[in-house]
């Protein structure tokens, strides 16, 4: 029997990274993509992405989704109880291991690793330490398709805003930028590749500024998905 585990799923390029290579572990069956959002916007916290586009995405992957709910401005404390509460709902039914697509940030690791162990459960790093300029050129060989969805302008222009992750955009970045944004330089939205039963419809919508960090919305092409849970337009981030 394969071991069922949950994935820290965030809709962007170092989780398919991370849930690639998960799904190509004979031993390991993915329970669930959770993911935190934004009650009030109905978008991915701090990504910025629609929940249906969301919900089309873990579709086309073939997984269950378990959106795990927060307030806007949540304060760690309740993000935490919020985290807590779901990972004691799966130990129950017998998952043991949370995995996320991580790369090489240790503070991050170390606090994952902690709120973990607080429920005795542990943490899955399936592309932890590996060389980011070459799995960033891997992942675009590989066939996944990519866009920046939230840029912070303290780290790279916000002209990066919107665009394809693609070799073009590899070759624009700062050479302090890291090639996956592990930093926090930029985050993304992925809607094809070779872990996808089928693509997702996106068009890329208005670009705006909220609380210093750039934004691109992302629209759904499919009626349906914009009629079921696209409540706010671009300033509800």
């Amino acid at each position: 029997m394969r071991e069922p585990i949950l994935f820290g799923w965030s809709g962007g390029k170092d989780s398919s990274l991370g849930l690639q290579a998960v799904l190509k572990n004979p031993a390991l069956e993915v329970r669930a993509l959770l993911t935190t959002v934004t009650d009030e916007y109905d978008r991915i916290s701090m990504h910025g992405v629609r929940c249906s586009l969301l919900e089309q995405q873990a579709e086309a992957l073939g997984l269950p989704l378990e959106k795990i709910g927060i307030p806007p401005h949540c304060s760690n404390e309740l993000y935490e109880q919020k985290m807590e509460a779901a990972m004691l709902k799966h130990k129950a039914a017998g998952v043991r291991r949370m995995a996320f697509g991580d790369l090489f940030l240790e503070d991050i690791r170390a606090y994952r690793d902690k709120n973990l162990a607080k429920v005795g459960m542990e943490a899955i790093y399936p592309v932890w330490g590996k060389n980011t300029t070459a799995l960033a050129r891997e992942f675009i060989r590989d066939g996944f398709k990519t866009i920046l969805v939230c840029i912070d302008p303290k780290q790279i222009n916000p002209s990066f805003c919107g665009r394809d992750f693609d070799e073009a955009l590899l070759n624009d970045l700062p050479a302090t930028c890291d090639p996956c944004g592990e930093n926090g330089e930029f985050h993304t939205f992925v809607y094809d590749g070779p872990i996808f039963k089928k693509p997702v419809g996106v068009s890329k919508g208005e670009i705006v500024e909220r609380d210093g960090f750039w934004f691109c919305d992302l629209l759904p092409n499919s009626r349906e998905s914009t009629a079921r849970s696209d409540r706010g337009p671009a300033r509800s981030f």
